[in-house]
């Protein structure tokens, strides 16, 4: 309740006001969006500038500047943007997103399309932008820490199906195809023939995911059947007079064929796709990526080492990972391509027995990485994974890396070379940024 004879300022919002200013001023002179483009700017896109059509004095309507959706992407990846539709929100409502486009209108589906479809284009990049550090000092490779982020899929529990249910869902869309395709042959109706040919594509989609998912269950039975030969498991099928095998059906997903059930930080179970991230343990750079829809990391150390040594021509002479990598196969791997691991040895059941003394049978690798980490100047190393590994890792959680909202492994891996390429653009731009900011 106001009291009588205040005087007070009311707002008046249907003011019509006229201001005059520019785009560029309003960002400050340190934003990170202008660092985004100058990088954006130093890159080599001329692969993305000769799919363009539109040359010279040929017919069509000019094409939007790769490196503005280059530069949208980057400055998404880095505020946790991930959806297309938001970020074309974002470039008609927030100064940051105007300011790159620069008048130039943009669409999700662009958008969405640029986003996954220069997978070679991103991990080259990424390649190069490493490599420059290499060469500048800002990046050794003589140390790295390797750790695994279970992300969530795109799809729903519900959306798993044993094989027997998958060959029904198959035959279902066969014939609605079938049937969508006869009848949009007969309709001589333009509007109702684009009609007829949305749903039929609805359901040629559908129809692809399904027979994708069947190909994925063969493979997951093959996986199943690999284990069983090599005694993981009882044997398939159980021999007569045997106990019955109660292992589950394995089953697939209709929405996302290649995203599989893991066990999340919090215990749950849920569709999800293991992101490994590899980062130089100096200037927490990543260096590598990769992402597989396996669970564990028992296999995931000797790919991403070999990887190393194909993208730099060098590999990292040590290598630190958590309990889960230490396979005695990928240690002796690693040492044959030249990396040392630093990694827990596992626990030894009789507990008098010292795990840090070699064992009969163990291998050169296997017995010098048991003595090696009995130390404590490989224990104080050692300590710097977590700070590492584990930094990058919440990072990305940060910056929206909790849940996939495309579907598919190389869509799946096209987003996490993006969130690469960001964390990377602000660690190595953080000298630059301070004086700025300052």
């Amino acid at each position: 309740m106001e009291q009588p004879g205040v005087r007070v300022m009311k707002p008046c919002r249907n003011q019509v006001e006229w201001r005059s200013s520019d785009l560029d001023s309003l960002l400050a002179a340190g934003h990170p969006a202008r660092i985004v483009w100058a990088f954006v700017e130093g890159l080599d896109l001329a692969p993305l500038y000769a799919e363009i059509k539109a040359v010279g004095d040929r017919p069509g309507r000019p094409s939007i500047d790769p490196a503005i959706l280059m530069a949208l992407w980057l400055c998404a990846t880095l505020e946790g943007v991930g959806s297309a539709r938001a970020l074309e929100r974002l470039c008609g409502e927030h100064d940051v997103y105007r300011w790159i486009c620069g008048g130039v209108g943009v669409n999700y589906h662009t958008l969405s399309d640029f986003r996954w479809q220069h997978l070679d284009l991103l991990d080259r990049l990424l390649t190069e932008s490493v490599a420059a550090l290499l060469m500048s000092g800002g990046v050794t490779l003589n140390r790295v820490a390797q750790d695994g982020v279970r992300v969530r899929a795109s799809a729903g529990s519900a959306s798993f199906r044993r094989r027997k249910r998958l060959t029904e869902f198959l035959q279902v869309a066969d014939e609605q195809v079938r049937l969508l395709r006869q009848e949009l042959e007969q309709d001589p109706a333009a509007s109702s023939r684009r009609q007829q040919a949305a749903r039929e594509r609805a359901a040629r989609e559908r129809q692809q995911r399904v027979s994708h998912a069947l190909k994925e269950m063969e493979q997951i039975e093959a996986q199943r059947r690999d284990k069983d030969e090599k005694g993981h498991t009882r044997k398939s099928p159980p021999e007569p007079g045997s106990k019955p095998d109660r292992r589950p059906e394995p089953r697939a997903s209709t929405s996302d064929p290649e995203a599989r059930v893991m066990k999340g930080a919090d215990g749950g179970y849920r569709p999800s796709y293991n992101v490994q991230f590899s980062t130089d343990t100096a200037s927490q750079v990543i260096v590598g990526v990769a992402v597989t829809n396996k669970g564990d990391d028992w296999d995931q150390l000797p790919p991403m080492t070999r990887q190393l040594q194909e993208r730099y021509q060098r590999c990292p002479p040590e290598t630190l990972v958590d309990g889960g990598y230490p396979k005695f196969d990928a240690v002796e791997t690693a040492a044959a391509l030249g990396s040392t691991v630093f990694a827990p040895v596992p626990k030894l059941k009789n507990a008098k027995h010292d795990p840090y003394v070699p064992r009969a049978g163990d291998s050169a690798a296997i017995a010098a990485w048991r003595m090696r980490m009995g130390t404590e100047q490989a224990k104080a190393i050692y300590k710097q994974r977590a700070a590492t590994a584990e930094c990058v890792n919440a990072q990305a959680r940060n910056r929206g890396l909790r849940q996939f909202l495309v579907r598919g492994m190389d869509k799946v891996r096209a987003v996490v070379l993006w969130h690469a390429l960001a964390h990377n653009l602000m660690r190595a731009a953080r000298p630059l940024a301070a004086p700025a900011a300052a």
